[in-house]
């Protein structure tokens, strides 16, 4: 037995020696230097892509409350259901077509914005708290011309704001939701025009329907060739988005 002891005992003693040995080692390997720097200076690879990677996983955010894509997809919508196509077009298509209007629309902010902010402080002339500020007098603007001044004095008294005297001088916090709620009402009311004539064409044909007494006969399956048909005649969708590159001039 005190043969196994003694066994036991080195065999303990030999593995706790290996296990400082490792740790020595460990703490004996030299650290790596991580440095983040944030300054007037020219921004890092790393400081870049983690900006990118920050915007990017905004942009669905971004997209929908500071530019024109809400209205844009809501008056899409509207028109699907006017139509009563139900799946036609799919949303894959009705998104894609959204996404590029709204590219369309937004180029000219986009422009000022990559000129006054995103090109001087890549070049290293501007600090990120300056090109924030940059990159924000535009979408201001764009969003001021589209709120309406009711929806953004509501959120400004709410919060006890005194009214800004320049359109920069509005906060963000009271504009993005004024900005969302106009978009909200304003394609309302575009839907509201689209589905007028398409309402006439579903009663006239229901009415139809009764006073031949084919009452069985759903009016839907009558009136979609029509409402179709009356579509394409007047060039719906060139109408559509005409109408909608208008509202935001």
């Amino acid at each position: 037995m005190s043969a196994r002891r003694r066994l036991g005992s080195c065999a303990v003693v030999g593995f706790f020696g290996a296990c400082s040995g490792v740790v020595d080692r460990a703490y004996a390997a030299p650290i790596p230097n991580i440095s983040v720097d944030i300054g007037s200076g020219t921004p890092s690879t790393t400081i870049t892509i983690l900006l990118m990677l920050t915007v990017l996983s905004l942009a669905p955010s971004i997209l929908i409350m500071m530019t024109c894509f809400t209205r844009i997809i809501i008056v899409l919508g509207f028109v699907r259901t006017s139509l009563g196509t139900q799946q036609m077009p799919p949303n894959p298509v009705l998104i894609g077509l959204a996404l590029f209007l709204s590219l369309f629309i937004m180029a000219p902010v986009l422009g000022q914005i990559n000129e006054q902010a995103l090109q001087p402080y890549l070049a290293g002339t501007m600090t990120q708290m300056q090109a924030l500020e940059k990159a924000a007098v535009p979408m201001k603007m764009f969003m001021m011309k589209q709120t309406r001044e009711k929806d953004l004095l509501l959120f400004l008294q709410y919060a006890n704001m005194e009214r800004p005297e320049r359109p920069e001088d509005v906060p963000l916090t009271a504009l993005l939701p004024a900005f969302a709620i106009s978009e909200l009402k304003t394609a309302f009311q575009m839907g509201f025009m689209i589905f007028l004539p398409f309402l006439v064409i579903d009663m006239i044909v229901s009415s139809t329907l009764m006073a031949m007494g084919m009452m069985m006969l759903p009016p839907v399956v009558i009136s979609l060739p029509f409402k179709i048909l009356l579509f394409v005649l007047v060039d719906g969708w060139h109408l559509v988005v005409q109408s909608m590159l208008l509202s935001f001039q």
